[in-house]
């Protein structure tokens, strides 16, 4: 069965010819039509394209090990990826918003409509199918460089949809009723690719800002990660300073556990290796470090807010370290 980077790679580089393809049928059609909404079609599928080749490289850097220069990995490309991608989003909007206003502006008849119709309609179904197999990867492997690619696509499926649509109402509307002018359809769909291309820009923005500042994996594995952590009670008797960071793929936790003073260090160890088993197996791609502590009554605000003891419990502890703390005083 092929692994997971190896269908990352695959996914990308379909992505890659996908769209080198659609920019090509589209450019030649738009100019051969002259509408604008199929040239606008043709500049989000060229930004689709660069977006796909970042993808590509970003999924490829991203699985090279940690190294000296790079402890955490490269995780991070994939993050960087989504946010060009985004930000190229923005890009092919501005352009299509002030293309479509110069042809409101002097409009210009629409020739071989048939072309246009039928490289719309072969965007449509082409799009469907690489962006529900980008989705798919994507979210199995975790890959915001993927996900940010499918997006792209999805976005291009609606866009493209609409400019079908605009396409079809002027070429019906040509033999039914040509005495009426319905060139204005074309760059009025233009303007709703622009406004769907946005909107999609703005969610792909705020995800990849997330990951790049280290915002916590998401609640559903924050909840399952307290609750296995609690499952440990009462051989580990607090869990405190509990701290998450998501870089691509990878997850990054951080937290101190209290065991009894009297444990081995071989002991408490085994509990770190099981807990960093659970974890990985859980959250593929999750680098847990555990730093332990003994129960020594001496608690701290941190600890006390991650105790699990019940009250009269800890009070006994907290009671017979300062009674130990009195007598040495004493004795001293």
């Amino acid at each position: 069965m092929m692994d997971i980077q190896k269908q990352k790679t695959s996914v990308a580089l379909l992505s890659v010819v996908s769209n080198s393809i659609l920019v090509i049928l589209k450019l030649v059609t738009g100019l051969l039509t002259g509408s604008v909404s199929v040239l606008s079609e043709a500049v989000h599928s060229s930004m689709d394209l660069i977006a796909s080749v970042i993808a590509f490289f970003a999924v490829r850097i991203s699985a090279r090990r940690p190294d000296a220069e790079h402890p955490f990995g490269h995780g991070k490309v994939e993050d960087i990826s989504a946010l060009a991608e985004a930000l190229l989003i923005v890009i092919a909007a501005v352009w299509i918003v002030v293309e479509a206003i110069s042809k409101i502006i002097s409009p210009q008849p629409l020739e071989t409509l048939d072309w246009g119709i039928a490289v719309m309609l072969l965007s449509v179904v082409a799009n469907i199918i690489v962006s529900h197999l980008l989705f798919k990867v994507g979210k199995k492997a975790d890959s915001p460089a993927l996900i940010a690619d499918a997006w792209h696509l999805r976005t291009d499926v609606w866009t493209s949809a609409g400019v079908l649509a605009g396409l079809s109402i002027i070429w019906v509307g040509a033999r039914l009723w040509p005495e009426v002018n319905l060139s204005w359809i074309d760059p009025v769909a233009a303007m709703m690719v622009a406004m769907l291309i946005l909107r999609a820009s703005i969610t792909l923005t705020i995800g990849a800002i997330k990951d790049l500042i280290d915002t916590s994996p998401p609640a559903h594995e924050l909840y399952w990660l307290s609750g296995y952590l609690e499952s440990w009670y009462p051989t580990v008797r607090s869990i405190h300073r509990i701290r998450t960071r998501k870089s691509g793929a990878a997850r990054f936790i951080d937290l101190h556990i209290v065991v009894d003073p009297a444990m081995t260090v071989s002991d408490s160890h085994a509990i770190t290796e099981k807990m960093t088993s659970a974890v990985r197996e859980k959250l593929s791609g999750a680098d847990l470090t555990v730093h332990i502590e003994p129960c020594d009554g001496l608690c701290k605000k941190s600890c006390v807010s991650g105790c699990m003891l019940p009250a009269d419990e800890r009070r006994r502890i907290q009671q017979a370290a300062a009674g130990a703390v009195k007598k040495g005083r004493q004795t001293v």
